[in-house]
């Protein structure tokens, strides 16, 4: 590789990263990871307002809340069967070993906030978009064969099997797919394993909507979210007056995404910034400049 073409692939490079940062594209810093604390929020039965809200870490929640899980102890879940009953009451094909987890028991996160009823529901999301929903029987009056709804935020051994998800507390060296959903099932296998099995959601999650399946095959490994970041909880409480009134009307609302939009690219105007399209374009022409100078250099030498 002659040192023309070490130049030009530096400034290329140069230029993906200028682009990156100029127009919003994706960059290592920006893909999902570990999360370290958790929003929870109640909202009305319109599903907009909020009640009541409260955000906790992860060592707020190992200091103040009770804690599941002994760090020693494995949780699975299953992955689909593809081989005889796809329920597999046995609990034996396909388990996904989920490690030694400690953590909370998302019933005391949502307590927080002002708790459950029957017949709310229950959003948990992750910082990539995934999200599941559990009733409130689920959270609150769970069956021992299911066992506590845990968000899990220590890990102290690995799986000895299948995917590995890191040891220790949250972050990219310790415990990488933390904050993650795990089902502590309260009975255990013909091994002695405690799994959250394909069976177990059937009989435990009876409502479809609230079940996970792969390629029309059951996998209760569906439901152990990796990233979490909120619980919302749906209530069907109705918006009280002092509550609705600190939503923005219909009205509003039409004012706010106007002055979102014009007045922002007049006031970028007015300030003499430039806009991130604008600088991309800058650095566009900068190193078309740089390459056009090194080539004629490149082209003299060659020439004498």
């Amino acid at each position: 590789m002659n040192r023309l073409t070490s130049a030009v692939l530096a400034l290329l490079l140069v230029a993906g990263t200028v682009a990156s940062m100029c127009f919003g594209l994706p960059t290592h810093a920006q893909e999902a990871g570990a999360t370290s604390a958790i929003r929870v929020v109640r909202y009305a039965a319109d599903r907009t307002t909020v009640l009541e809200e409260k955000t906790v870490s992860y060592k707020w929640m190992e200091e103040n809340l009770p804690v599941y899980g002994d760090g020693t102890t494995h949780y699975y879940h299953q992955g689909p069967v593809f081989e005889g009953d796809p329920w597999d009451p046995s609990e034996t094909q396909n388990l996904k070993d989920k490690g030694a987890v400690k953590g909370t028991d998302a019933r005391d996160l949502c307590d927080l906030v002002g708790g459950m009823v029957p017949g709310d529901e229950v959003r948990f999301v992750a910082v990539d978009g995934w999200h599941t929903e559990l009733a409130y029987e689920n959270i609150y009056e769970p069956m021992e064969r299911q066992g506590r709804v845990v968000l899990a935020w220590f890990n102290g051994e690995d799986s000895t099997t299948g995917e590995k998800y890191g040891t220790g507390y949250p972050g990219v060296e310790g415990f990488h797919s933390a904050i993650q959903m795990v089902i502590m099932a309260g009975t255990t296998n013909a091994e002695g394993k405690y799994v959250f099995g394909n069976d177990d959601m059937r009989v435990c999650l009876p409502q479809e909507e609230y079940q996970h399946f792969y390629q029309g095959l059951a996998s209760t490994n569906g439901l152990s979210g990796k990233w979490i970041s909120e619980l919302h909880i749906y209530s069907q409480e109705e918006a009280s007056a002092a509550a609705a009134a600190a939503q923005p009307t219909p009205a509003e609302q039409a004012s706010q995404v106007k002055a979102a939009t014009t007045p922002q690219a007049s006031r970028s105007k007015s300030s003499g910034g430039l806009t991130p399209v604008l600088w991309g374009v800058l650095a566009i022409g900068v190193i078309g400049l740089v390459l056009i100078v090194v080539a004629f250099s490149r082209l003299r030498r060659a020439a004498r």
